[in-house]
């Protein structure tokens, strides 16, 4: 009896189609049935070969070899997955198996990560797509009943192979060349160029910030305060003269109402979250990095299976996860907010435009619940903050919108104008679930009043300030830019432009977070409490990559003619073979540069690998010594900043020294305590329990569940993956 071979993009999607198409025996690598096997990947389990798998003289790097242009690439295996990779490829040769599905995630990418596996699988067997945007059990079973030719997304394919062709033909070339001209560890790319570049000119803005005083009145009339509006409707000028002239004119005046205006206003709950949204908001509220927060989420959705598919970039649910809402909501009781779900479920859930929309959804639909019970015994404390950040967010949607009343009220004196306004809540809606942070408090009742009243003007303020430069970016504010670089580069381009918008901008909600890792890990970008700023060598390599490689444009111009390609109105071979060029121009800059490169944090310790003199530098968590050599990869540890804070100023404490001489330090306040201290103290408090301590106690008792620890996934970084 033959069989369907279905091949996923990872685990948890691969499990849940097996569950639909009853794939219940376990077997190696998937799950079987009578009329299907179910098999998936983890991601990309083949990619393309490194440039010393052409040839071995390319293991040492010389600028004479370049550039290095295979004139077919070659796809192999990545060692780490390579046991699935083998299971796949056994099944996909098995001889029952008749023809394969597709399922891989709908979109560029998990095309590429298909096809890519079944080609170097070597093998050539009938198939069809699998095409949903979300994996419910409804989904699935329409998705079988609606299976599309394979043939229809060959040009998906092609656009995603040329993207990859593409970054590392410019990556290997760019980096290797600068690498070795320079002798020094300089990694350069399409994305992770742009985005140093971004931060760079932050940094020179704030530098050549010229800050400007501004003026404005203030009075105080009726127990009322009022603000002055210029002739185009500002409560500032830059004209000290000229508000003090209008001072001057306002002494012993009324004040008459003009104008009210009283009108009810309707806001409806934020978007639910993608994940840069999501990552922006852990952030910002916990200080999580971009990184932290996917690693995170992927526990919640692989390990608890409470959460839904993180890496999406989309803020909306598709028709289809409305019927599924209630199933959802039900699941997620057990926590703060059990009175607002029955509030919620005591009608009918119907679907709305503020958080329904098949036509903005591509190949994942918003961050939600799933159906699964949660058990907020079984999670870490970080877990249960993301896991609270979602939840909170999906309840708000569902909430009926804040209902307020505003009022506006504009008056003269003489013939200068003044304003005030003040509201008055009427429906407090989804503004219950965030106790009314997100609302505006007002610091005056208005009084009743109406046009033509005149009242007495009991004071006069002049009021001051004085601009302040733009903020240094955070992760936050890092992913804001990349995800809409638009405003950060000097292209006049609408279509440019546009496409740079349409695209997602620098990366992808799958990528970003490992972008910004990829510049701490080069030391390109450093933190200095949570803002972050540009070293020296990533200032002095801005210098030195060519001037396309620093501009966001670079990938709008290739996604327009990678969209050319998915939908067949480009051959790929073109778009290749101009890159092949762009490659030789780019080798040619960077080699009859005049430039220099010059280490200004090189120390006196010689690497014990090498011999090579070691560079200090600020990582991520703490302070490193890196060997100075290119070829070398030798790294030591100098300080780690901990989450131990000082007792004195609770700043956080770093650790430095080795074994039994560390010690943690305060830069601050300069406190000072040995390890062997610091472990007394510890054991001296270890009976006395903690806040965080008693509430998750209450939790598990509340669930009767153990708490079960995390498993954190680990980041690895290589070479390769700093070209992307």
């Amino acid at each position: 009896m033959t069989k369907t071979l279905v091949l996923a993009e990872k685990p948890s999607v691969g499990k849940d189609i097996a569950r639909v198409l009853q794939c219940h025996k376990n077997i190696n690598g998937g799950l079987e049935g009578n009329k299907y096997i179910v098999t998936w990947a983890l991601g990309h389990l083949v990619t393309l070969a490194d440039p010393e798998m052409y040839d071995h003289k390319y293991q040492k790097w010389n600028l004479d070899d370049l550039p290095i242009m295979p004139e077919r690439m070659k796809l192999v295996v990545i060692k780490n997955t390579a046991k699935q990779f083998n299971a796949i490829k056994n099944l996909l040769n098995r001889n029952d198996i008749k023809d394969i599905i597709i399922a891989t995630d709908a979109g560029r990418e998990g095309e590429l990560v298909a096809r890519w596996i079944i080609n170097k699988a070597h093998v050539k067997k009938p198939m069809k797509r699998l095409w949903i945007s979300s994996v419910t059990d409804k989904a699935i079973k329409d998705g079988f009943k609606n299976l599309k030719n394979a043939r229809d997304y060959e040009p998906l394919y092609q656009s995603g192979y040329s993207r990859s062709v593409a970054d590392w033909l410019v990556g290997i070339n760019a980096t290797r060349a600068l690498t070795c001209k320079y002798n020094a560890q300089l990694a350069c790319g399409r994305v992770q160029t742009p985005t140093l570049a971004i931060i760079d000119k932050r940094e020179t803005e704030i530098k050549n910030f010229q800050p400007k005083n501004y003026y404005g009145i203030e009075i105080l009339s009726n127990n009322i305060y009022w603000s002055w509006l210029s002739n185009k409707n500002e409560k500032h000028i830059f004209n000290q003269n000229k508000i003090d002239n209008i001072i001057e004119q306002l002494q012993n005046s009324k004040l008459k109402i003009t104008n009210i205006t009283t009108n009810n206003q309707k806001s409806y709950a934020p978007l639910l979250y993608d994940l840069t949204e999501l990552q922006r908001d852990a952030n910002k509220i916990y200080g999580f990095s971009a990184k932290e927060t996917l690693s995170i989420m992927q526990s919640l959705y692989e390990y608890h299976k409470v959460l839904t598919y993180p890496r999406t970039d989309s803020r909306y649910l598709t028709e289809d996860i409305v019927p599924t809402l209630k199933e959802r909501l039900i699941a997620s009781k057990g926590g703060y907010f059990d009175d607002v779900i029955d509030q919620i479920l005591a009608n009918p859930i119907k679907k709305q435009n503020h958080f329904v929309n098949n036509k903005k959804v591509s190949d994942h639909h918003a961050i939600i619940p799933t159906e699964q019970p949660v058990m907020l015994g079984a999670f870490s404390d970080s877990e249960f903050k993301i896991y609270d950040l979602v939840l909170k967010r999906f309840l708000a949607v569902l909430l009926p919108p804040y209902i307020y009343k505003k009022t506006t009220i504009k008056a003269k004196v003489n013939q200068e104008t003044f304003t005030t306004s003040g509201k008055i809540e009427i429906q407090s809606g989804w503004q219950q679930i965030y106790n009314h942070d997100n609302t505006e408090q007002f610091e005056q009742v208005l009084p009743l009043m109406k046009e033509n009243d005149q009242y007495v003007v009991s004071e006069i303020k002049k009021t001051c300030g004085q601009t302040t430069p733009p903020a240094y970016f955070n992760e936050a504010t890092l992913l804001s830019a990349m995800e809409n670089p638009v405003h950060y580069t000097n292209n006049k381009s609408k279509q440019l432009n546009s496409t740079l918008i349409n695209t997602g901008g620098l990366g992808t909600v799958a990528t970003r977070a490992d972008i910004i890792d990829k510049l701490f890990n080069t030391f390109l970008i450093e933190k200095r409490n949570n803002e972050i700023h540009v070293t020296n060598k990533g200032k002095q390599l801005l210098q030195l990559v060519p001037q396309d490689l620093k501009e966001p444009e670079l990938t709008a111009k290739w996604e327009l003619q990678l969209a050319k390609i998915a939908k067949k109105q480009q051959k790929p071979d073109q778009f290749i073979n101009e890159i092949r060029q762009y490659t030789k121009k780019i080798i040619n800059e960077i080699n009859s540069s005049q430039a220099t490169f010059k280490h200004d944090n090189l120390t006196t310790k010689k690497c014990p690998e090498c011999n090579h003199f070691m560079l200090e530098v600020n990582g991520k968590k703490g302070k490193l010594l890196v060997c100075s050599n290119p070829d070398c990869k030798h790294k030591e540890t100098v300080s780690i900043i901990t989450n131990a804070r000082c007792p004195n100023c609770h700043k956080k404490l770093e650790l430095v020294g080795k074994k039994e001489k560390q010690l943690f330090v305060c830069k601050t306040c300069g406190y000072r305590q040995s390890m062997n201290a610091f472990k007394k103290e510890r054991a001296t408090k270890g009976n006395e329990a903690r806040k965080s301590d008693i509430k998750k106690y209450l939790q598990q008792q509340k669930k009767q569940q153990t708490n079960i620890e995390d498993s954190p996934f680990a980041a690895l970084l290589n070479i390769k993956d700093e070209l992307k």
